[in-house]
């Protein structure tokens, strides 16, 4: 099952974007490299015991380096340089033990620490992912990976609670504990590589509900999200008795910085623009662009005496920060039409059509200016 779990993630592999196939690729590797460890020590008796014991610990210490790789990378997480040092440890640990002063106890000793070091690491990765992905199967993962680190520790204490001989075997069904060792093995190269295919799955849904309701340039919500925020406000401020308002932000002669400057400055200008507009709004209100150079914001429980002096804020962010592409650097401002919620306003398209002639307004006074619809 080990074997044909990593071969099946090696066929999905081409299929993930390529942000998560060095993830992919090393949780295969480590899925490979349990599967031959514990191939190998079913084999035990047909093997030299020091060569077994040493190459199958080291297969298997090299296969859980591997899982904890997977999720620095699949976390965007740089490993720290002492990642290989249990798997070497032990594993020299091991051959000593096994080859020089055959000592089952001692091994068991050696190797339990270095299971639980990089378990555990593993566990704490995912813990700590728990802030950008909140995934049902992040949390199945990181209970895989917390039961085996219980397990391994419940394992230790009951082989020292026997008091080994330097013979013991522990390949064998003289002890019940021998028994379950290879079933809870199996658990993280079977169910874990379950738990994460579908944790790949849920980022690339994540990636793509992203996508569809962000700009891609801005990294601002777009006009698909504008819409299902706004109709959302609007019907909850008609229904609590609260204010709305928008603000519709459009840039000046803009047509004339892609014409001198090209469309490359024109995408930093658009860039510049939505940071500082969202600079100059609380947390509470949604900025937006909605297409070409024109933004939207949202103003969430503001008072009406106060919404002209909230977009005031909108221009001057603007035109205070010049903004400088290179060698280029070139002062912009922004036209703004305001429209506080009316009882005559039927829907969100209506408040965002007063405030598109508010726009218009401004633009006709003079530009760089705010207009207030009537």
């Amino acid at each position: 099952m080990m074997l044909a779990n990593g071969t099946v993630l090696g066929f999905m592999h081409g299929d993930l974007p390529a942000s998560l196939r060095p993830a992919s690729r090393s949780w295969q590797s480590g899925t490979l490299l349990v599967a031959c460890g514990c191939a190998l020590f079913a084999i035990q008796p047909l093997v030299p015991l020091a060569v077994s014991v040493t190459v199958s610990n080291g297969l298997i210490l090299l296969g859980l380096t591997a899982y904890c790789r997977s999720l620095y990378a699949f976390y965007e997480r740089k490993p720290g340089v002492w990642l290989p040092l249990p798997a070497v440890l032990g594993t020299l640990g091991v051959f000593w033990f096994s080859a020089i002063q055959p000592n089952t106890e001692i091994r068991i000793i050696i190797i339990s620490p270095a299971w639980l070091v990089l378990m555990g690491n593993s566990a704490l990765i995912l813990k700590r992912g728990a802030g950008r992905d909140d995934a049902m199967s992040r949390r199945m993962l990181f209970a895989i990976f917390a039961s085996v680190f219980l397990f391994t520790i419940v394992r230790l204490l009951h082989y020292l609670s026997l008091g080994m001989a330097t013979n013991f075997s522990i390949a064998d069904d003289a002890s019940r504990m021998n028994l379950a060792t290879p079933m809870l093995a199996a658990i993280l190269p079977v169910i874990g590589t379950t738990a994460f295919v579908l944790m790949c799955s849920e980022r690339i849904r994540r990636q793509w509900e992203r996508a569809a309701s962000t700009d891609y340039l801005t990294g601002l919500p777009n006009r698909r999200t504008l819409t299902a925020a706004g109709t959302e406000r609007f019907k909850a401020a008609r229904a609590q008795d609260e204010s709305f308002a928008i603000a519709v932000v459009d840039i000046d002669s803009f047509k004339a910085i892609n014409d001198r400057h090209g469309h490359d400055v024109g995408d930093i200008a658009l860039k510049h623009v939505g940071a500082r507009l969202k600079s100059a709004t609380r947390g509470v209100d949604l900025v937006a662009r909605t297409g070409g150079e024109e933004f939207v914001v949202l103003f969430d429980r503001v008072e009406p005496d106060q919404v002209e002096a909230a977009a005031e804020r909108l221009r001057a962010a603007v035109r205070a920060h010049p903004f400088a592409a290179g060698t280029v650097k070139i002062s912009i401002t922004v036209s703004v039409g305001v429209a506080i919620c009316r009882g005559e306003d039927a829907d969100f398209n209506a408040l965002l059509r007063r405030a598109d002639e508010a726009l218009y307004a401004a633009k006709s006074a003079g530009r760089n200016q705010v207009k207030l619809a009537a």
